[in-house]
């Protein structure tokens, strides 16, 4: 299989977002409208008519990126005050009820809902996708284990989504629940080497598993045309700040595991069980999370395992352009996620201060 050539550690980032009423807070299905005022290739339609997709372009520093998706927020906002929406980023929205929401007329999304049934058409889901360019696809599978390791660091600083149609899940990260009953979703397979992927990607596509790539919508995958590996765990960001700071946590360890791979020393990663465990515990529970560290059962706050990764990565969030948005990391951990913050806001007020404070946030 070819793999394109591509910068090492250049980045490019998504971020989806939803429509709402300003008003109710509710999804209205508006998205081409929206995209039509805005009229630019970087704006995107989505699995959702309630729903956009800004898209960055390839970027050699996280800050620059960061700074590319401000502007663009700013015009997306604007776009949606004239139409008389607005925009919230959340993982998944708070309120609105999944069985009145439409899929866009993509192929792709209707072969989900075809094939997903109920579980497809559950996804009123909102993440953000970072992709890390690799320049040798013999790194790739290795990168993903990598990334695997760190996944409760990433998806616990990410953690938006307690709330789905009113209720309070009990989840820092409800979205991640939802998306793993995918059959393509949640966490790949343990590959070893490129050699692996390629194979199981055949008999992914043999067997029907899947009909193209794009739908393996695995927590970390490669992205084969694009050269990248894409780590799409994040719950959707509600601020430029929480997208810096997940932005900049991915990118730094990427290049970190990729200069551990160039150093040539032994490979040792975290087994599929214990992977698995650390997932759930940092979708229940985001930053409160207690996490398992290595094969021996040795327990970390996510918090401090956080914080330690922070100080660590700051020679290489030198070298990347980064030191702006890896200082949001710190503050996103200091004053608490989002999970945290929306439930505090339901606390004061209900439902209404949660979405008050999902418009204040995008603004921000």
């Amino acid at each position: 299989m070819d793999f394109a050539s591509s910068p090492r550690s250049s980045l490019g980032v998504e971020w989806e977002l939803a429509l709402v009423d300003p008003g109710s807070g509710e999804i209205v299905p508006r998205a081409k409208e929206l995209l039509e005022a805005i009229d630019d290739p970087r704006f995107d339609k989505e699995f959702l008519t309630g729903m956009i997709e800004l898209i960055s372009g390839v970027h050699r520093s996280t800050d620059a990126a960061i700074d590319e998706l401000k502007g663009m927020r700013d015009t997306a906002c604007e776009a949606a005050d004239r139409l008389g929406v607005a925009l919230v980023g959340t993982g998944t929205h708070p309120t609105s009820r999944w069985r009145e929401q439409a899929q866009g007329d993509d192929p792709r999304y209707e072969r989900v809902v075809q094939k997903a049934g109920d579980w497809g058409r559950r996804l009123v889901i909102f993440g953000v996708h970072n992709h890390v360019g690799v320049e040798d696809r013999h790194k790739v599978v290795p990168l993903m284990r990598t990334m695997l390791d760190r996944l409760p660091l990433i998806l616990a600083l990410s953690a938006s989504s307690p709330f789905w149609q009113g209720i309070d899940t009990g989840f820092a990260s409800h979205r991640t629940m939802l998306f793993q009953q995918l059959p393509t979703g949640g966490l790949p397979p343990m590959l070893v080497d490129w050699g692996e992927y390629e194979r199981t990607l055949r008999d992914m596509l043999t067997a029907g598993v899947i009909d193209d790539m794009g739908e393996l919508r695995w927590d970390v995958r490669p992205s084969p045309s694009l050269g990248t590996v894409e780590a799409r765990i994040a719950d959707g960001a509600p601020s430029i700040d929480d997208l810096a700071a997940v932005t900049a946590l991915v990118h730094c360890l990427m290049e970190e595991g990729s200069r551990a791979l160039d150093e040539g020393g032994p490979q040792r990663h975290l087994p599929s069980w214990l992977v698995r465990e650390n997932k759930w515990r940092a979708a229940r529970d985001g930053l409160e999370a207690t996490v398992i560290v290595d094969e021996e059962g040795t327990l970390q706050p996510v918090r401090d395992a956080l914080a330690e990764t922070i100080e660590r990565l700051a020679p290489i969030a030198a070298d990347l352009g980064a030191t702006r948005s890896i200082a949001a990391a710190e503050r996103v951990l200091e004053r608490g996620g989002s999970a945290a913050q929306q439930r505090a806001a339901f606390a004061r007020g209900g439902h209404d201060a949660v979405l008050a404070e999902l418009l204040e946030a995008m603004r921000a």
